[in-house]
């Protein structure tokens, strides 16, 4: 098992191949929290680099009592709060895959579910989407951290510097105004959600 905090005070230190590593053992679980708050890889991925780069160039000033991950994680949520404007780039099942030799054209993968099935599955997520989408910042941070990341309400408040009862509060209305906006774009598209009405 690796020990970050020996690896944090070796790149503290200086090291650069400890932080490399640092970079490689946090790097998916990042880009995954940068994925699910900017909605698409190529935000992601910039927000996860901005990350990891303020955090090696604040390294010294890291406290060693203190969890690297929620440090990584408070500072990939700061700088996604702060940005005004993202770029949504969709991704189109018409559009060919570009590769080194040539076009390819995308296939979904199959499944033993029922056509119709995939498709009500397929909608309802992308409702969920636009609705997380629509949420005000503060609210789509702690859905995310709480609902996808699974972070315990301490680990919130730690990573976002507020309360634990902001975090718990911030977290109802967000659940509500998530609930209501997929009640209204289901309602808009004529499906019926059981259970949100």
């Amino acid at each position: 098992m690796v020990d970050i905090r020996a690896l944090v005070a070796q790149a503290q230190d200086g090291d650069n191949e400890a932080f490399e590593q640092i970079v490689l053992l946090y790097q998916d679980r990042l880009y995954g929290l940068c994925y699910r708050m900017s909605g698409n890889h190529a935000d992601a991925q910039d927000l996860a680099q901005e990350a990891f780069v303020r955090a090696y160039r604040a390294l010294k000033n890291f406290r060693r009592e203190a969890d690297f991950g929620t440090y990584l994680h408070r500072i990939a949520v700061n700088l996604w709060l702060s940005t005004k404007q993202r770029n949504h780039n969709e991704l189109s099942l018409d559009d060919p895959v570009l590769t080194e030799d040539g076009r390819l054209p995308r296939q979904v993968a199959g499944n033993s579910r029922r056509p119709e099935e995939v498709v009500e599955e397929a909608e309802f997520n992308s409702m969920v989407r636009e609705a997380l989408s629509r949420l005000a910042r503060e609210h789509r941070a702690v859905l995310v951290l709480r609902e996808m990341e699974a972070l315990s309400y301490e680990e919130i408040a730690a990573t976002l510097g507020i309360a634990p009862g902001t975090v718990k509060s911030r977290l109802s209305r967000a659940r509500e105004a998530l609930k209501k906006t997929v009640s209204q774009l289901a309602k808009k598209k004529g499906l019926a959600l059981p259970g949100m009405d």
